[in-house]
């Protein structure tokens, strides 16, 4: 057998006050029709209580309440009535609607509002006088008003819980942008660090370790030149991140992105850094900006650059003695940067790698809707970014 719920407070206050307000206008003899006497007059009370009762339970059965409320108020009709148990039944109706199922919250004030139209008309059509529209009024208060005002508040406790659905929604996805922003800067950062310090630290610790292997005073003095460069160099770029970080807006004022003009200097600065361990580097520019070709965005400049950047870091790193080949051409709207170094078993000083640089190549070359590749060919170690260099593709 189905537990009965506890009731709410406010439901026992009502049905406590309804029922000592219908047997104080019983005990006064003020009834709601006089002239029916059917019955004893105490039989109005058994109606009354049956109704009050049903009180404490509107809102955790409502059906219920609704169906015995709707026999009392009939059985009402056979007695003297009381004007309570007409009051407790519109408060019956209205809680049907507003806690029962929706299912009934829907019908409730469209059956309701019907049976208020059939009395209205039959009662004109038995009765043949003005007047019989009164019952129908009077029905209309009795069940499709309560149904009517229950279903206007249902609507509008969904409506504030499906706004609040939609504010909780809106500040999930705010948080998750934001999230995702953050990731993004953290990427982004650790890519610029990467790229910015990794050239020269890289060339720091191969000409260390060729002037602890080779016990040579020319070459130890010419290692810790290239070391002392690179250093302060590393340092430069370090205090150039850092102010980036701290103040964005005069960094990027006091400090010019990097570009593809700046490629001759940074492959001087691989071929300075590479000529102890047998490496020359060569580029083969083919620009946009001359011979009447189209500039390229910043965002692909900037890309394009960092990927020669790292490349020819990897080429100190790993490559073997030889030549290190960086072209850079644009053709039909795209922009392909290509860095081809020695590759092979060896021997001899080389910086440990993490696979960062190219995860950190990839990503830029993705960001932009382009494509990266990275591998051995035979011999030869080869890279290639196929970049959107149209102002419209970056803009998308």
């Amino acid at each position: 057998m189905p537990k009965i719920p506890r009731p709410h407070r406010d439901d026992v206050f009502l049905a406590v006050v309804s029922v000592l307000a219908g047997l104080l206008l019983w005990s006064l003899g003020v009834y709601s029709s006089g002239d029916r006497h059917l019955l004893p007059d105490w039989a109005a009370l058994v109606p009354l209580l049956a109704l009050g009762a049903m009180e404490l339970l509107r809102r955790s059965l409502p059906n219920v309440t609704l169906a015995v409320g709707t026999a009392g108020i009939i059985a009402d009709q056979f007695t003297v009535g009381n004007l309570a148990t007409v009051l407790i039944f519109t408060d019956l109706m209205y809680a049907a609607v507003v806690y029962g199922k929706p299912p009934m919250a829907r019908r409730l004030p469209v059956t309701t509002g019907l049976i208020t139209v059939a009395v209205a008309i039959a009662s004109v059509a038995w009765l043949r006088t003005p007047q019989a529209l009164l019952i129908g009024v009077v029905t209309g208060l009795v069940s499709f008003g309560p149904a009517l005002t229950g279903a206007t508040l249902r609507n509008h406790r969904e409506a504030a819980v499906a706004a609040r659905l939609r504010a909780e929604q809106t500040a999930l996805l705010a948080e998750m942008d934001r999230k995702q922003a953050v990731t993004a800067e953290r990427a982004r950062m650790a890519r610029e660090l990467h790229d910015m310090v990794a050239n020269h630290l890289s060339a720091i610790a191969i000409h260390s370790t060729a002037a602890l292997s080779i016990d040579r005073p020319d070459t130890s003095r010419e290692a810790l030149g290239v070391i002392r460069e690179n250093s302060v160099q590393g340092l430069s770029e370090m205090r150039r991140l850092i102010g980036l970080l701290r103040d964005a807006g005069a960094a990027r004022e006091a400090v010019a992105s990097p570009s593809l003009d700046a490629l001759d200097a940074l492959v001087g600065q691989a071929g300075a850094n590479g000529s102890a361990s047998g490496l020359e580097f060569v580029l083969r520019d083919g620009r946009p900006g001359r011979e009447g070709a189209a500039p390229v965005p910043a965002p692909v400049e900037l890309a394009a650059y960092r990927i020669v950047q790292e490349s020819l870091t990897n080429a100190l790193k790993h490559a073997l003695p030889g030549t290190v080949t960086v072209g850079v051409a644009y053709g039909g709207g795209l922009l392909t940067v290509a860095v081809d170094s020695p590759y092979g078993e060896g021997s001899g000083p080389r910086a440990p790698g993490s696979g960062a640089g190219l995860i950190g190549m990839r990503e830029r070359a993705e960001l932009l809707g382009g494509r990266f590749t990275a591998g051995p060919a035979g011999a030869v170690w080869r890279v290639r970014a196929l970049l959107p260099a149209d102002e419209r593709a970056v803009e998308a």
